[in-house]
Order: structure tokens, then C-alpha cells, then sequence
């Protein structure tokens, strides 16, 4: 058993159930086998671009830079021979696993030679290859490499010091673009030659909105000036490197509340009082949410915007996704039944949001689709939905567009709430190891959210519609909830019941998966949601499922409607199916389908964006999944990637963050494409 096979081994005892769990050897070894294109005396091995292009993924496969492949597959490939052996792959595999392993990756890249040391030479080979050091070159002869690496530069370098050279030597990189930009050393630089600098040396610490107004932030601090001094240099700095502190601060203020507004005095009191931020610090924090928002305070989002999310970040949300979808056996009952309590609680409010929004547009479905011809002689009361809208409004006043309303609240919280709810259940027990879900688990998990709503549907909607329908008779008794349920019983509640499963589960089978698939098209290049894309979203989706279950929607309205003198009536959905086709035809079952349409579409989008955005603000960790697209990720040149390869499993599982925070967390952008040739 060779070295490094040894210290795979020796990592499988020593971590246990610590940062991340090994991968299945056997598992390991016929992914490997996959990707492997070289076979030597009956062994097989990937070469570096097996492992970073086809595996990885974080190149593209048809220009991509040469040297950027040889550098990245050298540090998996330990014995420097060109090829990757199964050893050192499932060797890498542990070295994953390590709580460092972003540090002890970033040293394999510059231990070119694989001797466990740096030397200088090794260094200057890999930074002078950064795209970094080919726009602002860095000084190898400076104080600060010969602290390092010795005056003579003949040093070798361990591990664990490089880790502290790797720590300071980006901070010292932006220093020295300031002295290359001071030519006359009077401590000032002009502002564009800041925002060159930041946006060269920094722009993993800046969020587009930030970059943006780098020029504006600065002339506010420096009071309108063109130039910017070097304290001012040091403090943007250390304020974009000290973020997460920020928020600290402010939630220490606040008592962690996050939509309460701060002042700069009140921030200013907990900075000091916690001796980690300057006052010039907390002025440019201030400055910089002033231009953003231009109010005086700042509430916790301002902080979020400034402040991208950084490589322990994505790693903390790789292993939460790899945790809820790798062994969701692990988590004990109490702890599922209170996940599907809170995910039951938000889809209430959500359901109730969204049965709100778009009500008016359901009491004209309900009586357009009541409406009938062929059995009732007379004129039609409406001869469209705007002609329905018009008269309600006309007759009944504005309230009349919300009769029922109550009863719909009382059953569409639990109704919306149970649908969600089992949704994300079964796509949670259907999900694959890696994460995945296929189309016949998104269309079952859907039908099976619509099958269980009926049991609040039913009864809300028998109720619903008798209370929206009773208006339309001039003089009548006013009929309430209450008269209605009691007239009805409990098993009369349920009347209709088969044709609300016809139109619920597919409905439901239709819109789930369109949802999903509409939101992941509509995540942008970071694989994030706005609340508008997920409102647009569950508007397309609603859209087929809507219009596709018209007919069943129309059957059941006839069938829970108590029919008025000289009406048809229907003993249950088949002969009510027969008796609308033989009566009025087929285009009787599309009744109401353009107002169903423009109510369920928009109802839903709402509801929707409502409950992902209560996950994500109000987001509660049961070691389970949440909704996909909910984070800002902030995606590297190297790990631009939307979603890792199944294949990455163990170890690899938090490979593409890894390898994105080498360059996020150091700076070290190696160029992605072929550079032609002059």
C-alpha cells in the first residue's frame, strides 16, 4: 500500500462522522473507472483533463487553457507523473474532508515538485500564471516574499506556514497595487485608480451593486475629492474582509432583529463597545449604504448586499444539501414532524396571501361556470367574465367580489399548507442520493399533494360556491357559513368529492414540476431566484394546469351547486358529464376557463413566491432541504458551474466550492481559455 493510499486510510479512522463523510470505496472506484481514459499494465488512470474537464466540469471542454488543466489536475496528481491514479484520487477524495482542505488544496497547487514543501521558485511559477499578476504585476522581490521565503529566496516553506503567507498575501497584494499607483509616494491614489485596483485585486469581495458605485462611495468619504488617501485604502479593505463582524455588530444592537433601522451612532457604540471596527470603518459602511439606499440607516439586507457570499458559506450549504438528501434517516421523527409543522405553518400564510390576491377573479369563475344554457329558459345573466365583473360590482357593490371570502381563508390555510407540505415531503423521500429528482417523482409528488388537499378542498369549496353564487338572486335570503354547512351535514361537505380528485391531483401532477423546472430556467447565472422569477414562475406553471383541468373544475361546480327551478340536475360526475355534453355541448366543459386561468395562475404565483420567501427569510434548519435558488451564490470563474456532477460524492461532494475558493479566497484566478497565439 503506497503513501498516499496509507493517508487515505489513516483520514477514514481519524475523522469518523467529523466535517464529511467518506464516499463508498466501492462507489469511489467505479466512478473513477467512468472517467479514467489511460490504462498501464492493466491499471487505469485520468489524466488532468479527465479530472478537471469531464469530472470537475469547471473548464469548458472545448477551449479551455492548458496550463490551467495541468496546474489544477498537479494537485491531485501527488507523484507528478502526468497521470492521476485511483490512490491518489481517493487520496484527494480525504484530503476534502479535512476542515483545512481549502488551504491544504491551495498548498497541493503550489507544490509543484510534490515534495511536501514550497519553495520560491514553485511560488513564482503558479502566481505569475494568475490572471492577476498578468494585470497587476506583484513584486517577487519585495520585503514581504523574503520574510517568507528568505533574503536569498532558498527557503523551503511548510504546509502550515504557507497557510499564513496564503492568509497575508493578498492583503499585501492590494497594498502593493497602491504603491504601484503612488508613483510619487505622497500616500494618495486617484480614484480611478482605486476602483482599478479593487476591481482587479478585491472583486471577489465586491457584489455588483458595490462596484458599481465604488467611484461615488469614495468621493462621499474624501469629501468630494479625486483622490483617496491610504488609511481610506486600509479601511475599505479591512471593512469588505470583516463583513460577517458587521453583521455581528448590528445584530448585537438589535438583539438580533433584522428589519429594525440602526444609526451610525448606535452602530458606532456596539463597534467600539466590542473593539473590533474603526470609526473610519464604520463611516465608509454607512457611506456605502447611503449611496445603495440613500437613508441615513442601515438594516441587515444593506449589510447582505454589500457583502457577497464567501467560500465557508457555500461550503456550509453544500453540506446541508449533501446532509438532507445523503441520510435523511439520520434525523429522529420529533425532528421531521416539526419540519413538516413549520413548512405546514408557512404554506398557511402563504395560501392565505395568495387566496387573497386573486379571490374576485374566483367568484367570477364560480358563477360563469354555474351559468347554463339549454335547461333554463331565459336571458343570460352574463354574457362574459368583464360583463360578470361589471354586474357584481353593479349589484352587489365591491364587497360582493369578496362573498365567501371568510370560509375560503378558514379552509384554504390548511388546503394550500398540506399541498406544499407533501410536495416537499415526497420529493424529499424521492430524491435521489446526489440531490436529484426524477420527472415521474415530480409528477407523482405532485399528484399526491393534490390528492391530499381534498380534504379540506371538499368542504371549502361546496360552501364557497353557494355563498358566491347566492348573490346572483335578487331580494334572497342572506345565506351564511354557517346555514350552509349545517344544511349540508358533514357527509354532504364531501359531495363532488370525485371530481375535485380529477381536477386536484392532476392540477397538482401539471403544476409542480412546471414550477420547478420554470423556476431553475429562470435562476439567474448563480443559480438564484428574485421573488420575480419566482412569481413568474408559478404564473407560466399555473397556466397548463389551470386550463387543463377546466373540465373537472366545471363538473364539480355543477355538481356541489344546488340547482334552481327549471336547472338540470346531476345524481354524480358521470352523469353530469353526459348531461352538460348532451345539453351544451362540448365547449360547456371550458366554462369558466379563461377566468379560472387568470385566477389560478396568479393565485398560485403568489402563494408560491410567498412560501419560498418565508423559507428564506424565516428558514429553519431540520437538516432537510429547502427551496432551490433561495441563496445568492456567488459563483467563481473556475466553479460557474449551476449544479455539481452526481458523481461527486464524499469528499467531492464540496469539490466545485473547494476549488472556486482558491481563487475567491486568495485571488488566484488561473485564466479559464486558451490565449491565441499572435
Amino acid at each position: 500500500m503506497d503513501r498516499v493510499d496509507l493517508l487515505s486510510k489513516a483520514f477514514c479512522q481519524e475523522q469518523g462522522g467529523g466535517f464529511l463523510r467518506r464516499a463508498n470505496e466501492t462507489q469511489l472506484r467505479d466512478i473513477f473507472n467512468r472517467y479514467a481514459s489511460v490504462e498501464q499494465n492493466g491499471e487505469k488512470y485520468m489524466t488532468a483533463e479527465d479530472f478537471v474537464i469531464r469530472y470537475l466540469r469547471i473548464l469548458d471542454e472545448k477551449n479551455y487553457n492548458a496550463d490551467t488543466v495541468r496546474l489544477l489536475g498537479s494537485i491531485v496528481d501527488t507523484s507528478k507523473d502526468g497521470l492521476i491514479s485511483y490512490a491518489e484520487f481517493q487520496a484527494f477524495e480525504g484530503l476534502l474532508c479535512f476542515p483545512d482542505a481549502l488551504y491544504k488544496t491551495a498548498f497541493q497547487l503550489f507544490d509543484t515538485n510534490g515534495n511536501g514543501m514550497v519553495s520560491f521558485q514553485e511560488f513564482a511559477e503558479v502566481i505569475q500564471k494568475t490572471e492577476l499578476h498578468r494585470k497587476i504585476p506583484f513584486n517577487l522581490n519585495s520585503p514581504f516574499v523574503q520574510l517568507y521565503f528568505g533574503k536569498d529566496k532558498s527557503r523551503l516553506v511548510s504546509y502550515s506556514e504557507f497557510s499564513q503567507f496564503l492568509h497575508d498575501f493578498h492583503e499585501e497584494y492590494a497594498i502593493e497595487g497602491f504603491r504601484r499607483a503612488d508613483k510619487n509616494g505622497t500616500g494618495f491614489i486617484s480614484i480611478l485608480d482605486f476602483q482599478e485596483i479593487m476591481s482587479s485585486i478585491k472583486s471577489h469581495l465586491l457584489t455588483s451593486q458595490v462596484q458599481s458605485h465604488l467611484i461615488e462611495a469614495a468621493q462621499i468619504s474624501q469629501g468630494g475629492g479625486s483622490r483617496v488617501s491610504f488609511p481610506y485604502f486600509i479601511a475599505f479593505n479591512s471593512l469588505l474582509n470583516n463583513m460577517e463582524l458587521a453583521k455581528r455588530i448590528y445584530l448585537n444592537v438589535t438583539n438580533g432583529h433584522r428589519t429594525q433601522e440602526v444609526s451610525k451612532e448606535e452602530f458606532m457604540h456596539s463597534a467600539q463597545a466590542m473593539s473590533q471596527m474603526t470609526p473610519l470603518e464604520v463611516d465608509i459602511l454607512f457611506h456605502l449604504c447611503d449611496v445603495l439606499h440613500q437613508t441615513g440607516r442601515i438594516v441587515y439586507n444593506d449589510l447582505y448586499a454589500i457583502a457577497p457570499e464567501q467560500y465557508f458559506k457555500q461550503i456550509t450549504n453544500r453540506l446541508a444539501e449533501i446532509h438532507a438528501v445523503s441520510s435523511p434517516e439520520d434525523r429522529g421523527v420529533l425532528i421531521q414532524i416539526l419540519e413538516s409543522t413549520y413548512r405546514f405553518s408557512l404554506g398557511s400564510i402563504a395560501g392565505a396571501v395568495g387566496a387573497t390576491a386573486v379571490y374576485p377573479i374566483d367568484l367570477v369563475k364560480t358563477r360563469m361556470q354555474n351559468q347554463r344554457t339549454g335547461s333554463f329558459i331565459g336571458e343570460l345573466m352574463y354574457r362574459n367574465s368583464i360583463d360578470c365583473f361589471k354586474k357584481v360590482i353593479r349589484h352587489e357593490g365591491i364587497f360582493g367580489l369578496y362573498r365567501g371570502l371568510v370560509p375560503q381563508l378558514m379552509g384554504v390555510a390548511p388546503e394550500k399548507a398540506i399541498k406544499l407540505t407533501v410536495n416537499d415531503f415526497v420529493r424529499d423521500k424521492l430524491m435521489s442520493k446526489n440531490g436529484n429528482i426524477p420527472l415521474w417523482g415530480e409528477v407523482l409528488s405532485g399528484g399526491c399533494a393534490g390528492a391530499s388537499q381534498v380534504i379540506f378542498t371538499n368542504p371549502l369549496e361546496i360552501v364557497k360556491i353557494r355563498l358566491q353564487v347566492a348573490g346572483e338572486i335578487a331580494g334572497g335570503a342572506k345565506v351564511r357559513a354557517w346555514t350552509v354547512v349545517k344544511d349540508l351535514g358533514f357527509f354532504g361537505l364531501y359531495k363532488g368529492a370525485k371530481a375535485c380528485w380529477l381536477r386536484d391531483i392532476p392540477f397538482s401532477a401539471i403544476y409542480f414540476p412546471g414550477y420547478a423546472h420554470a423556476k431553475e430556467k429562470f435562476a439567474d447565472e448563480n443559480g438564484y431566484n428574485s421573488p420575480f422569477s419566482l412569481f413568474a414562475a408559478g404564473l407560466i406553471a399555473g397556466v397548463p394546469a389551470a386550463g387543463l383541468c377546466t373540465p373537472a373544475d366545471v363538473i364539480k361546480t355543477r355538481l356541489q351547486v344546488v340547482a334552481r327551478a327549471g336547472q338540470t340536475t346531476y345524481s354524480g360526475l358521470l352523469d353530469a358529464a353526459r348531461k352538460i355534453y348532451k345539453e351544451e355541448g362540448f365547449s360547456a366543459f371550458w366554462k369558466g376557463s379563461v377566468a379560472r386561468v387568470f385566477r389560478s395562475s396568479p393565485q398560485f404565483g403568489v402563494t408560491l413566491v410567498t412560501y419560498e420567501l418565508l423559507q428564506r427569510y424565516l428558514y429553519v434548519d431540520f437538516g432537510g432541504t429547502r427551496p432551490t435558488g433561495s441563496e445568492v451564490k456567488q459563483v467563481s470563474h473556475l466553479g460557474d458551474v449551476k449544479k455539481p456532477n452526481p458523481d461527486h460524492i464524499g469528499g467531492y461532494s464540496v469539490s466545485l466550492p473547494i476549488f472556486s475558493g482558491i481563487e475567491t479566497k486568495f485571488g488566484l484566478c488561473l485564466p479559464k481559455f486558451s490565449v491565441p497565439q499572435s
